[in-house]
C-alpha cells in the first residue's frame, strides 16, 4: 500500500453511505500510533456512532502482517478526552474527520478538540489530571510490592513509567502524541521534570532484578510526589480558632494517659498501639494549628519505654503551651468536687 493509498478509507467510506448513513456520526483517522513506516499511511482509526445499529460497522482484520481496528468511540468518551480525562488524548487531538453524517457533527469534534488544548493550557486542570494519574500509579506499586511473579514486577514497573511520564507532561502542558513511543525523547525536551526523572525511567525498564526494579520505582514515585507537590499553591491559612484544640485536647488527653500506663506497666504492645491512634491525631491537628513537635513513634524502643514516655510527654506539654499562649483556658479540675462544685 502506498502513502497516497486511500482505499481502506474509501472502503470505510462506502460501507458507512451504503448500510449506515444515518447511524454514524463520523469517521476518524487517526495515524499517530502507527509504526514510523507505516505514519504516511492513510487509514481510519475509529467512529462515532449515532446508533445501536452502528455496532454492526466494526470490525477486525489484518492486511500483509498488519492490523486494522474499526471501533466505535461514543461522544462521552470523547468528551472525557477533551477533558483530559481519558488514557489516549491523542485519539481526539490528532484525530482527522474522514467522513462526516452532517456539519454539526463535524463541528462538535473541533469544538472538542479546541475545548482539549484549552485544558492543555490551564495549569490547575492540569496539576489536578496529573495527580489523578499519580494515584493510580501508587495503586499499582502497592500491587506490585507482593507480586512475586517477575513478568507481572516488570509489567507493572512499565505501567509506573508510563503514567508517570504522563503525569510529568501534563504538568507541562503537554501529552504523547504517539502514546508510549519515544516518551523518553519528548521528556528529554521538556522543561519541567522531577528530580532523575530520565535516569530511573531507564534504569527501571533495564533493570534485570526485580528487587531492584521495585526500588527504583519507589524512588521515581517519591521523586514525582514532590515534584507535584512543588505546583500546589498553598493558600494562607485562616487564624485558627485555639478553642476548638482545647476541645480536641480535653478528649484526647486521656489518651496520653493510656500511653504513659502502659509504659510504666512494661507493656510494649499496648503503648505501641495506642500511641499509633495519637499519633495519628497529634499529626492531623498540629498541622491545623501550626504545631511542628507532633513525633512521638520515632522515639518507640522496646527496651526503652521511659524514653518514649518522656517524648510522649513532650509533645502533649507543646500541644498545652500553645493553648495556654492562645490565651484559651482549658476545662480542667484537679479533682471531682472541683467539678462538681464549680458546676
Amino acid at each position: 500500500m502506498s502513502k497516497n493509498d486511500t482505499r481502506l478509507d474509501d472502503w470505510a467510506i462506502s460501507k458507512i453511505e451504503a448500510n449506515f448513513n444515518d447511524d454514524v456520526c463520523l469517521l476518524i483517522g487517526h495515524n499517530a500510533l502507527n509504526l514510523e513506516t507505516d505514519m504516511s499511511v492513510r487509514s481510519f482509526s475509529y467512529y462515532i456512532p449515532a446508533t445501536n445499529k452502528a455496532n454492526g460497522l466494526a470490525r477486525t482484520f489484518i492486511i500483509n502482517s498488519r492490523g486494522y481496528d474499526l471501533f466505535p468511540m461514543s461522544w462521552e468518551r470523547i468528551e472525557l478526552m477533551a477533558d483530559v480525562k481519558d488514557y489516549n488524548t491523542t485519539c481526539l487531538a490528532k484525530g482527522e474527520i474522514l467522513w462526516a453524517r452532517s456539519e454539526e457533527d463535524r463541528q462538535r469534534f473541533i469544538s472538542l478538540q479546541e475545548r482539549l488544548q484549552a485544558n492543555l493550557k490551564n495549569p490547575a486542570h492540569m496539576l489536578e489530571r496529573a495527580k489523578s494519574w499519580f494515584n493510580t500509579v501508587k495503586e499499582i506499586y502497592q500491587d506490585t510490592l507482593f507480586e512475586e511473579k517477575l513478568y507481572k514486577v516488570r509489567e507493572n514497573a512499565g505501567h509506573i513509567c508510563d503514567l508517570l511520564a504522563i503525569a510529568v507532561a501534563f504538568t507541562n502542558g503537554s501529552y504523547f502524541p504517539h502514546g508510549q513511543t519515544s516518551q523518553l525523547q519528548m521528556l528529554s525536551d521538556m522543561k519541567k521534570l522531577p528530580k532523575d526523572f530520565l535516569k530511573l525511567y531507564r534504569g527501571i525498564m533495564m533493570e534485570e532484578a526485580p528487587d531492584t526494579q521495585k526500588r527504583l520505582c519507589h524512588e521515581i514515585i517519591k521523586n514525582t510526589n514532590i515534584f507535584l507537590d512543588s505546583f500546589i499553591i498553598k493558600e494562607k491559612p485562616s487564624e485558627p480558632d485555639f478553642s476548638e484544640l482545647a476541645v480536641w485536647y480535653q478528649e484526647l488527653c486521656y489518651t496520653w494517659q493510656r500511653v504513659y500506663h502502659w509504659c510504666d506497666a512494661a507493656d510494649p504492645i499496648n503503648a505501641y498501639l495506642w500511641c499509633c491512634m495519637l499519633q495519628s491525631e497529634v499529626e492531623e491537628w498540629g498541622l491545623m494549628f501550626g504545631i511542628d513537635d507532633v513525633d512521638i513513634l520515632s522515639a518507640f524502643k522496646e527496651n526503652d519505654l521511659a524514653g518514649f514516655r518522656k517524648r510522649a510527654e513532650g509533645v502533649e506539654l507543646t500541644f498545652r503551651q500553645a493553648i495556654e499562649r492562645s490565651g484559651v483556658i482549658l476545662d480542667e479540675y484537679a479533682t471531682m468536687e472541683d467539678f462538681l462544685a464549680a458546676n
